[in-house]
């Protein structure tokens, strides 16, 4: 951990309540997927699917995203974060517009309180874009890994921007297109161009230092970065001005493409690695690349098939799979270094202290996995089965699965400064 740049960390107020935010969102949207278990067969644009969706995307991946991008960032530009009550401010905004948005769909309430929730995510975006990017421009060297970031942030602009047009357009219909088709293109931008590309940078940085792999070959992330950008704006342009036809699969295509060289990048950290044994942490996040290949195999069918619980399975897979795979398995990789940094740094080598693994339970972490698995698997099979006990059995799972990372999360926060005699 020693790259870590640990004296130029950000302060916990920028990092750490984004974290414990994010737990309860996501134990939060658990709850309302139980509740809403009965719906999940029918169709996607459903106020309580709505407000699930948002609560997933928002309040549980782009609230911890936040964190650890703060977090990290000072690692790959070594140097500080620009401004920690900028970081502050993205936090509140983007709790307080999260919480209006997911109520708004959940009650269904299209008018004023809508499109401010939306503005007010917005203005968090703005406020993450503004940082990293000033963070990137102060920094000595330029990395792929800051592209990727700073590519994603303005999708991240261009995707909440579009939801609050979309949102404005549910209470005074001014765009003359299908709001549902406008919906796809929207939620897209957000999966490809925010999570897709945050992912593979910080990925790309993560992966081999963790592994303490090598990776010389970083014309493929540059690649990648190239040709998963192209295949967005084409695909999104032609959808737009045209419609999601075979020609749009070629723009998929593109953007497949980039992600497999980004997949050979990785491999060629995995394979080069020191550390030969790989734990149950790094597990979970690689296997959960193959969540994502799985979501793409749901995505062509949804293209061939009209029935919503293909669409209502890709959004599963992407969201509740792929993403939430990655977080819960990543959690246990940096909050503990953040708040053993916080409490240690200062004494580290003048006595002798618990490392980062020793914050946190293992054998939570086992069941976590072990739950995250099983909830994942049940509520797949019982939304292809359509069986409305298993649905409830499976969303109940997510329940579990949500109090032991909450649980495990607090202990890590919670943690008391303990120097071993």
């Amino acid at each position: 951990m020693a790259d870590l740049f640990v004296h130029r960390a950000p302060k916990s107020l920028a990092v750490i309540p984004f974290y414990i935010t994010a737990a309860v969102f996501f134990l939060g949207c658990s709850i309302l997927l139980f509740i809403s278990s009965a719906e999940l067969t029918g169709h996607h644009f459903n106020p309580h699917i709505l407000a699930i969706v948002h609560g997933l995307v928002l309040g549980w991946c782009t609230m911890i995203i936040f964190g650890a991008v703060y977090q990290l960032l000072p690692v790959l530009c070594e140097n500080e974060l620009y401004s920690c009550k900028l970081a502050f401010l993205s936090y509140l905004t983007l709790l307080m517009g999260s919480s209006m948005l997911i109520y708004c769909f959940w009650r269904f309430h299209i008018g004023p309180l809508l499109i401010i929730g939306g503005s007010i995510v917005v203005f968090s975006a703005l406020c993450f874009l503004l940082n990293i990017c000033t963070t990137i421009i102060k920094a000595t060297k330029s990395s792929p890994y800051q592209y990727f970031i700073i590519s994603s942030a303005i999708w991240l602009v261009l995707t909440t921007s579009a939801g609050l047009l979309l949102a404005i357009n549910l209470v005074y219909n001014f765009i003359p297109r299908d709001h549902l088709d406008l919906l796809k293109l929207h939620a897209h931008a957000g999966i490809v161009g925010w999570f897709l590309q945050l992912i593979c940078g910080v990925g790309a940085k993560l992966i081999p230092m963790f592994l303490l792999g090598k990776a010389k070959r970083t014309y493929l992330l540059h690649a990648a970065l190239i040709l998963q950008n192209t295949g967005l704006v084409l695909f999104i342009t032609h959808a737009f001005f045209k419609k999601i036809d075979l020609v749009a699969a070629i723009y998929i295509a593109l953007i497949i493409i980039g992600t497999l060289l980004w997949c050979w990048y990785i491999w060629e950290a995995v394979k080069t690695r020191i550390r030969k044994k790989i734990d149950l942490l790094m597990k979970q996040a690689i296997y959960s690349l193959y969540i994502k290949l799985l979501a793409v195999i749901v995505l062509g069918i949804t293209f061939i098939s009209t029935e919503s619980k293909w669409i209502t399975l890709y959004g599963t897979l992407i969201f509740l799979g792929w993403i939430t795979g990655i977080i819960i398995s990543k959690t246990f990789k940096t909050l503990p270094f953040i708040i053993w940094n916080n409490l240690y740094r200062n004494i580290h080598g003048n006595a002798n202290i618990p490392l980062p693994k020793n914050l946190y339970s293992k054998k939570l972490v086992t069941y976590q996995t072990f739950l995250f698995i099983t909830a994942l698997l049940l509520l797949c099979l019982a939304l292809l089965v359509d069986r409305k006990w298993l649905l409830q059995v499976a969303t109940a799972s997510w329940i579990a699965l949500a109090l032991l990372y909450c649980y495990n999360v607090g202990t890590v926060v919670l943690h008391q400064s303990k120097l071993e005699k």
